[in-house]
């Protein structure tokens, strides 16, 4: 493990900005539980709570997309989400969306869309992913629609506890990738993702990636007030 970690930071250089932004992120939230989320290439089933906004910097080889990234992802209700990042190298906005179609654990089956980007002329990539979760194992198949064509996504994830999670995950296509990755909650709202790619191509070529997320509980489900029971208890 401890190779993994040196590879990512020997191919990734984070400016002086970035830090202070990803720090400052704990100076102005408040502390409130949160569980690990997310793979490190693909769209997961699983939608963001309600009301929570998480603010991310992702940090990735040049060849995997976007070198530098910030990310804002917002759970709108119960049933959809919406994401946008801001890229620098080149300058770009990004969206996606997410509508769960079925969201009682353990089944999950969401639809949506990623990698839309007006800016530069990139249509959106619609999916359609089945999720099945347990406690511990989280196992997910779907497909995406890229580049006029359909490809295979795959994903697993092990949450050993609250904070520690181990996943890899797979996209179809020579341009995609493999990876395999760990997913640390430093705290119940921040959380660090540091990953490996490994190119599909003939090569296979190693890239490094890493995000760093820390998220904000705007409102509570159902508009912040509990429900009351028919029986007034």
């Amino acid at each position: 493990m401890g190779r993994i970690f040196s590879f990512l930071f020997q191919r990734l250089t984070l400016p002086k900005s970035a830090v202070i932004l990803v720090t400052s992120f704990g100076a102005f939230a408040t502390p409130a539980f949160a569980t690990t989320k997310g793979l490190s290439q693909i769209v997961t089933p699983d939608l963001q709570d309600e009301g929570d906004l998480s603010l991310s910097l992702q940090i990735e080889d040049k060849r995997i997309a976007n070198p530098y990234e910030l990310q804002a992802e917002m759970g709108l209700t119960k049933w959809a989400e919406f994401a946008v990042f801001r890229g620098f190298k080149p300058g770009d906005w990004i969206f996606g969306t997410e509508f769960g179609l079925i969201q009682k654990e353990p089944y999950l089956l969401s639809v949506g869309f990623i990698n839309w980007s007006p800016h530069l002329g990139v249509d959106p990539q619609p999916y359609l992913e089945a999720g099945y979760y347990t406690e511990h194992n989280k196992f997910i198949v779907g497909i995406i629609h890229a580049d006029y064509k359909n490809e295979a996504i795959l994903g697993y994830a092990y949450d050993f506890n609250k904070t520690w999670r181990a996943q890899i995950d797979f996209q179809s296509g020579s341009e995609n990738s493999s990876t395999i990755g760990l997913t640390w909650n430093i705290t119940p709202d921040f959380q660090m993702n540091p990953a490996l790619y490994v190119n599909n191509g003939s090569e296979h070529d190693l890239f490094g990636y890493i995000v760093f997320t820390y998220t904000f509980h705007l409102w509570k489900k159902g508009g912040g007030k509990e429900i009351e029971k028919s029986d007034g208890k």
